[in-house]
């Protein structure tokens, strides 16, 4: 005889409640965090305008029916495209992480929180050009710096203390539930509107880890995000709609995301939700590369003049490192693409010890061709320094360390080169500002004339201005 199943309506888990108490109640007052989600909000579309130049990634954008053009739909930055919402989202999900240049966050779990902005920015300037239509006040910048701030705490937070890719499962699963929070919250949602919707959001299917991870790693890891902000904007609207929601859609028995998806396991919360993720993220400044070899490449910078001339004298070369990094991008044996490149240690490593530089480019077939370089990986091994992975989780620390050194044939050595924090840490803030600054005005100049950069700079680099500015008009700058 089979144990009576309660069909009584459960009250919703309460990781659903918080995170909707969050987005709905939660004051945005800290200066610092305005202030970093205003740069971040500059590096990021920043980010989107350098992949414009890559095929492989403008070929994903535009309308699913080409030539459709949606009236008052919003605008893809450095595009002339203008679509719904949701494939909004999308195309500028797409384009923000296609290089793997965006801003990062490591813990337990780690990934890309400003990857929410495809989703967040989308829905503010949509919103926006229908009020405007409606004879209404649009959305501000104001909206989207504090909706950002959210994204980045909700995912960060998330990941603090829970490891989804130790049980298979891609982080954008974050970006997901984040977007889809804050978007609802954008839309006018109730409380009980934006828990609906967040469970529909962890209910909803999962992406695996395989398109990361050898043998299979390829390029959907650049459209991932764009894909899960995406599909957040469209749950949301649902939720407008009045489509209900899961409440136990994490602790139900044998059904939840916990018994399916978690081994079983709760989540865990080192801290409450506030703007501390945004105020700690890791701006990738310097190089488009996985953020675990940003301080690995800038030693090999440091050590570049000193092998640019030797590299047929090189013996072996150490990179002393932290459990993350060796698990996730140390890897021998052939790459395969321009995805395989940017999330392997050794090939990064290489390029800055030869070349002296890490861009883009540099991941491309016709550098990867440089015979040098898998010489140069072959002759490299990864170590584990303890310290380094204990630091990497200390919440006061959050160092991503890397050290180098090279060993060459005649016996001799180059000295240690070790660095603890990247130039887009935060205790790097003032040497990394003015040169993400710089970052930015380079990627204006990719795609805008030099009188409409100038327009662009004076006003993402005011931050008073920038947050009275209506959404509709900030991205009708980024209109080629």
């Amino acid at each position: 005889m089979s144990a009576h199943i309660s069909n009584e309506r459960p009250t919703p888990d309460q990781v659903l409640v918080d995170i909707a108490n969050y987005v709905d109640q939660f004051v945005i007052s800290s200066d610092e965090a305005l202030v970093t989600a205003r740069n971040c909000l500059i590096d990021t579309l920043g980010c989107g305008l350098e992949a414009l130049s890559y095929p492989a990634c403008t070929k994903l954008m535009g309308p699913i029916v080409p030539g459709t053009i949606v009236p008052n739909g919003a605008k893809v930055p450095g595009t002339q495209y203008q679509l719904d919402p949701v494939h909004a989202a999308f195309n500028i999900g797409c384009m923000i992480r296609w290089l793997d240049f965006n801003d990062t966050w490591l813990a337990a779990e780690w990934g890309h929180p400003s990857d929410n902005l495809g989703g967040i920015l989308a829905v503010a300037d949509w919103l926006s050009r229908n009020r405007v239509a409606s004879g209404k006040d649009p959305l501000t910048m104001r909206s989207v710096l504090e909706a950002m701030i959210k994204a980045h705490e909700i995912q960060g937070i998330l990941a603090l203390e829970n490891s989804f890719n130790r049980v298979g499962l891609d982080h954008v699963v974050l970006v997901k539930v984040a977007s889809t929070a804050v978007v609802a919250k954008l839309l006018g949602l109730s409380k009980e509107e934006i828990i609906n919707a967040v469970s529909l959001a962890w209910v909803d299917g999962q992406s695996l880890r395989t398109y990361r991870h050898a043998p299979n790693t390829g390029s959907r890891k650049s459209w991932a995000a764009g894909d899960a902000t995406s599909r957040a904007v469209r749950l949301a609207l649902m939720a407008q709609k009045g489509e209900m929601g899961y409440p136990s859609v994490l602790t139900a028995k044998t059904w939840g995301f916990y018994d399916v998806l978690f081994k079983g396991k709760a989540f865990e919360f080192q801290r409450p939700y506030g703007s501390y993720v945004m105020e700690n993220v890791l701006f990738k400044i310097s190089f488009p590369a996985e953020f675990h070899a940003q301080t690995a490449v800038e030693c090999a910078l440091k050590l570049h003049p000193q092998i640019k001339d030797r590299l047929n004298d090189v013996e072996k070369i150490i990179i002393t490192t932290h459990e993350s990094a060796i698990r996730i991008i140390d890897k021998k044996g052939p790459l395969n693409n321009p995805a395989d490149r940017d999330h392997c240690i050794q090939y990064m490593t290489a390029i800055g010890l030869i070349f002296g530089q890490l861009t883009a480019a540099d991941y491309e077939d016709s550098r990867a061709q440089d015979p040098r370089i898998d010489e140069l990986r072959a002759k490299m091994e990864c170590v584990e320094n303890t310290q380094y992975s204990k630091d990497y989780l200390d919440p006061e620390k959050r160092s991503i360390a890397n050290a180098i050194q090279i060993y060459f044939k005649d016996g001799s050595k180059s000295e240690l080169v070790e660095v603890q924090y990247p130039v887009g840490h935060r205790r790097r803030r003032s040497e990394g500002i003015p040169l993400l600054e710089q970052k930015f005005k380079i990627n204006l100049a990719r795609r805008f004339p030099l009188k409409q950069q100038q327009t662009i700079l004076s006003l993402a680099l005011d931050q008073k201005k920038l947050e009275q500015t209506p959404v509709n008009e900030f991205v009708d700058l980024f209109v080629i």
